[in-house]
This record gives C-alpha cells, sequence and structure tokens, in this order.
C-alpha cells in the first residue's frame, strides 16, 4: 500500500550521507591527504584540486539534469541516479583514502565529485517531486537539517578517525546507507504532479537570474567565513600553536553546524505561512550580525556568540533559500533548473577566495589580524549585498 503523503525524514535523509562526505573531504581530508602527498606544493596542489573539482560538479550537475527530468517525463522516480551515484561515489571514496600519488589523489577526488553530483541533481529535485506545496517548508528544513549535521558528522569522523581505511569505509557505508532508505522510500510515492501534467517553464526565467544571483553573493560571504576562519583563529585569539589552532576552528565549525540545524528547524512553518523572502533576510540578517562580531570580537566569549549566532542564521536561509527554490523553479525541468541554481554553490568556492585575496594584496595585508577582519568585512558586504538583491524576486513569482 502506497503511502498518501511523504515523509520528510525519509526524503532527506540522503541528504545526511552526501553532506557527511563533503563535511570530511571539503573541510579536512583534501587538505590533510594533499599534504601527505604533496608537501612541497600543497597550497598550490590543493587550489588544483579544489577547483577541478567545482568545475566537474558544475558540468555533471548541469548535464545530467537535463537527462533525469527527460527520464522523469517518462515517469522515472530518479531512484536509479541516487544509487548509481552511491554506488559510484562509494567506490572512488575507497580509492581517494587509498591513493599513494597525487595523481591517484586527484582521479579519485574528481571521481567523488562526479559520481555524487550525478546523484545530487536528480535528487534535489526530491521536494518538488513528491511534496505538496503547502509544506515544501518543512520538508526544506530537514534538508537543511542534514545538511549541517551531516557536515558535523563529517568533520567529526575525519578529525577523530586516525585510520585512512576506516575513516573511507565509515563514509561509503553512511552514503549507501542512507541512500538505501531514501530510494526505497521514493520507490513507493506517487509524483506530487503526473509526469505529463508537470507544469512546462523555460528553466532560466529573470526571476531566477534574480534568484540565483542572490544565492551567489550570500554563499560567497559563507565561503569567505569559512576559508578564512583558522586564520582569523591564529591571528586574532593567538592560540600557542598552530595544532591548537586547528583544533578551535574544527570546534567552532561542528558548533556552526550543530546550531544551523536548530535554525533550520525554527525556520519550518516559518517558510510554509510568511514571505519566504522575508524568512530568507532574516536569516541573513543574523549572520550579517554574527559577522559584525567576528570583527569586533578579540576573545573566545566573543567569538563563540557570533559561531552561534552565524550558524543560526545560516540555518534559517538555507530553509527558505530551498522552499523559495521549490516554488518558483519548473516543474517539468527541475532536476536541469535545479543543477543551474546549484552553480550558485559551486561557483562561488572558486570566487570567494581569488576576490578576498585580490581586496587583501590590494592592501598590502597578509599576516596578522587584520587581514581575516578585512575578509569577514568582505563578507558581510557580500551578504548583505545578496539579502537586499533578494527582494527584486516579485512576491507572486514564489507564492504560486
Amino acid at each position: 500500500m502506497q503511502p498518501k503523503t511523504a515523509n520528510p525524514f525519509r526524503l532527506a535523509l540522503f541528504w545526511l550521507g552526501i553532506q557527511a562526505v563533503w563535511g570530511a573531504l571539503l573541510g579536512i581530508s583534501l587538505q590533510s591527504r594533499t599534504i601527505e602527498l604533496a608537501p612541497a606544493d600543497s597550497l598550490i596542489a590543493y587550489g588544483r584540486l579544489a577547483t577541478a573539482g567545482a568545475i566537474v560538479a558544475a558540468v555533471v550537475q548541469v548535464m545530467v539534469g537535463f537527462y533525469s527530468d527527460a527520464r522523469r517525463r517518462r515517469g522515472s522516480r530518479r531512484v536509479e541516479f541516487y544509487v548509481v551515484g552511491a554506488l559510484g561515489g562509494a567506490v572512488a571514496i575507497e580509492f581517494f583514502f587509498g591513493a599513494h600519488t597525487l595523481v591517484a589523489l586527484t582521479i579519485a577526488y574528481v571521481g567523488v565529485q562526479a559520481a555524487l553530483n550525478l546523484a545530487i541533481g536528480p535528487y534535489q529535485a526530491i521536494i518538488p517531486d513528491f511534496v505538496d506545496r503547502e509544506h515544501t517548508g518543512i520538508a526544506s528544513s530537514w534538508m537543511a537539517a542534514f545538511q549541517g549535521a551531516g557536515n558535523a558528522i563529517g568533520a567529526l569522523a575525519a578529525s577523530f578517525i586516525t585510520s585512512a581505511r576506516e575513516l573511507g569505509t565509515a563514509l561509503s557505508a553512511l552514503l549507501l546507507t542512507t541512500c538505501l532508505v531514501t530510494s526505497a522510500h521514493v520507490r513507493r510515492l506517487t509524483f506530487v504532479l503526473s509526469p505529463s501534467g508537470a507544469e512546462k517553464r523555460a528553466p532560466v526565467t529573470r526571476a531566477f537570474v534574480d534568484l540565483f544571483i542572490s544565492r551567489a553573493l550570500l554563499y560567497i560571504g559563507f565561503y569567505t567565513l569559512l576559508g578564512y576562519l583558522l586564520f582569523y583563529v591564529d591571528g586574532v585569539l593567538g592560540p600557542a600553536t598552530l595544532a591548537a589552532g586547528r583544533r578551535e576552528t574544527g570546534i567552532l565549525i561542528v558548533s556552526f553546524t550543530l546550531v544551523g540545524a536548530l535554525g533550520a528547524a525554527l525556520a519550518a512553518r516559518p517558510s510554509d505561512r510568511m514571505d519566504k523572502r522575508l524568512v530568507a533576510t532574516a536569516g541573513a540578517a543574523a549572520f550579517i550580525v554574527a559577522l559584525a562580531l567576528f570583527i569586533g570580537s578579540h576573545s573566545i566569549a566573543g567569538v563563540a556568540a557570533a559561531t552561534v549566532l552565524a550558524g543560526l542564521g545560516w540555518g534559517i536561509f538555507l530553509v527558505a533559500d530551498w522552499a523559495i527554490a521549490c516554488r518558483l523553479l519548473p516543474s517539468d525541468a527541475m532536476a536541469a533548473a535545479m543543477g543551474i541554481w546549484n552553480l550558485a554553490i559551486v561557483l562561488p568556492q572558486i570566487i570567494a577566495p581569488a576576490l578576498t585575496t585580490a581586496v587583501l594584496q590590494g592592501l598590502r595585508l597578509g599576516v596578522g589580524h587584520q587581514a581575516p577582519q578585512v575578509a569577514f568585512a568582505l563578507a558581510l558586504c557580500e551578504t548583505l549585498v545578496g539579502a537586499a538583491w533578494l527582494w527584486r524576486l516579485p512576491r507572486c513569482a514564489i507564492e504560486q
């Protein structure tokens, strides 16, 4: 007997497994493995790896999105993309942690990006496929909560599991298990809209462009905060050793992601009942205030308060952001549109460090506490403009 409604927990669980992988690789393991295999040139090697991965992610998501939508119109629930992506990702993860050369590591990392993004593009259409419009806020809150929880799990695993083989096995097992639960649930569901009855709209509209720009600006601010947090801790708080600074930074990142889950829970019902632009702006405002606290703080208490506020605001923003996309993007080309929409996350991973470096070089700031404070001031401006840009969206475009 088919369930009448989708279970938001089961729909979102695969996101936990995916985000655990990214929390481990992007936060810790990619850097540490690069240092192990290219100690004399680790910064440049890491930059090349990160850039190559971002490019592969962008290309795969857009390409597979169009194919996934074509499959959906023929009745597919897109489960085949989840399963192939998870299996391929699990294999690539094992190779990543077992690589003995930089070339092997590069191939494995590109493989992880290709496999997981093969699943991510179609998977991000799961809410509009199976959740009615009146409940997208609650479903989006589960996605946002599992994103934060997954990132925290991955970062903790990479920090405390010392064996590379055991870490790879743990991440692969979590990825496959969550994929199995979500896929089994989806196979028992019916579409909110039948494939033939799906609304036919162009994937890219003026409202879509405004949403993309707003989201990209906010994520540039986010990746600036994430990328320069260790430098901030080292320069402003002055830990005794670099290792101590890494530990303090790790604790802040985990705290940020866990509080983000709380923010996501708080934003669930408001995202269904209120103007979603207002909810997203409230989250961005909290993030902006947190950045101001970071800039003005010189003690661990102030930094801790800023971290909690930033996580809370980011969790709120993520829910509203996802809910807006589910309403705005076209049902007939949801995965393709989601793939393009997700470029607003991928491109900031390249833009944030490049823009910040240019500003710091222009100001001749390379060391000391002022450099990360300037970086955070730049993030504050980027987030402020992104939040303001969101109001270019007419309410009718996201409440239709």
